[in-house]
């Protein structure tokens, strides 16, 4: 009888060969075994944009790391990076956009995983965003390298626009885009306060005058000057008028500016002459009056009583009423023959032009120097204060005040 190994011994080549190929498909078998467990199909959204992928890694970031997905620190990843991965999970990236937001002029930054501008803004619970007006479309998407935005919410403002105040709730910010928002309309002559430029701010007022520029003609009198004639065939202190003045006429151009419908400010642009003064000529005599005849003397009758002691008689006076205290009467011949000159030595004249008394003062001068110590025109003045204070006049600026200085 054979021994105990002698059997594996007798077996032929063939059937060694066919041992061995059964020994390896077994294994191959159990190896392919290994590899379908090991494989796990993840559903991958990233950024809304879905996939399906393969992997045999044992957590979420070995599933992104073989896709190439990097994770910044505003990025987003559910589940967790260190969460194991099981067959059939869905993994969400959301990465994080950088969104600067200017809202009524105050800039600020955000970060969102939000796509959408309409998304953002909830996502991030901006106040008063759904009434807001922004600069780019609630449906525009955001891009991996973030979005300017800006946001002007509604704000409570106050009009006066031509001196009517009325009031309105706006989203513009600046004053210039909340009146036409208000469908206030104006032009470059009116005035806007505070400027077009400034921003808006909840409960300011908002000032708008209606300036206009229109153009027009007015007249103006021009007063005459006197003229005086010397006629030695004429007695001293007597005058006649040859020639009786007229007042010339001056026509303005004037610009007229209207605020709010009231002229606010007048200005002549051009003037003419349309009707020139006319002189007055006054004939002043200079003839030296005839010395007055003596009176013949009558003799006394006598008398038939003892006559009573003569009293002493009072001494004249030494001065004229003209010459009391306050009073200046130097120069007074001079003043006269220059009151001759301005107004034919009429010390009580008042012809209306703006020049009061003998020596034609205005109210300006007369009262400048004083005249107001004896009343309030030099027409209703005595001539002894006139001079008084035509000398007051004469210390400070000599006779250059007066026309007639010639006449000195």
């Amino acid at each position: 009888m054979p021994g105990k190994y002698e059997h594996w011994s007798t077996v032929s080549s063939p059937a060694i060969r066919r041992i061995t190929q059964a020994g390896v498909v077994g294994a191959l078998a159990l190896g392919v075994s290994g590899v379908v467990v090991m494989d796990k199909s993840v559903a991958l959204s990233v950024d809304g944009q879905k996939s399906t992928v393969h992997s045999f890694g044992g957590t979420v970031a070995d599933v992104l790391d073989k896709q190439g997905i990097e994770l910044g620190k505003h990025d987003v990843v559910t589940p967790s990076a260190q969460t194991p991965v099981d067959d059939g999970q869905t993994i969400v990236v959301r990465y994080g956009r950088k969104l600067t937001l200017t809202v009524d002029g105050k800039e600020r930054e955000y970060w969102t995983t939000a796509t959408t501008v309409g998304d953002a803004l909830q996502e991030l619970g901006i106040r008063n965003s759904g009434d807001a007006v922004l600069s780019a479309s609630r449906s525009m998407g955001i891009g991996r390298d973030g979005l300017d935005l800006k946001m002007s919410t509604p704000k409570d403002i106050k009009l006066l626009v031509g001196g009517k105040r009325s009031s309105a709730t706006v989203t513009a910010s600046t004053v210039k885009a909340a009146l036409r928002e208000a469908e206030v309309r104006y032009d470059s002559n009116d005035l806007i306060k505070p400027g077009a430029s400034t921003a808006i701010k909840d409960g300011m007022t908002i000032r708008l005058d209606r300036v206009s520029v229109k153009a027009d003609k007015r007249a103006e009198s021009i007063p005459f000057t006197t003229v005086v004639k010397k006629d030695a065939s004429m007695l001293e202190g007597t005058t006649k008028v040859e020639r009786e003045g007229r007042a010339g006429t001056r026509t303005n151009n004037v610009r007229l500016v209207y605020k709010n419908g009231k002229v606010s400010a007048t200005k002549v642009t051009s003037s003419k002459v349309t009707r020139q003064p006319v002189s007055k000529i006054v004939i002043q005599g200079t003839k030296a009056k005839p010395a007055p005849k003596p009176q013949p003397s009558v003799p006394k009758a006598p008398s038939s009583t003892p006559s009573a002691p003569k009293s002493t008689p009072a001494p004249e006076p030494t001065s004229s009423p003209e010459s009391s205290a306050g009073l200046n009467l130097a120069n007074a011949a001079m003043w006269d023959r220059i009151a001759q000159c301005e107004s034919t030595g009429n010390w009580s004249i008042n012809s209306g032009n703006g020049y009061y008394g003998g020596l034609q003062f205005d109210i300006q001068t007369w009262l400048g120097a004083g005249g107001g110590d004896f009343a309030q025109r030099a027409d209703l003045a005595s001539r002894g204060e006139q001079i008084t204070v035509a000398n007051r006049v004469k210390a400070q600026r000599g006779l250059s005040p007066w026309g007639c200085a010639h006449a000195a």
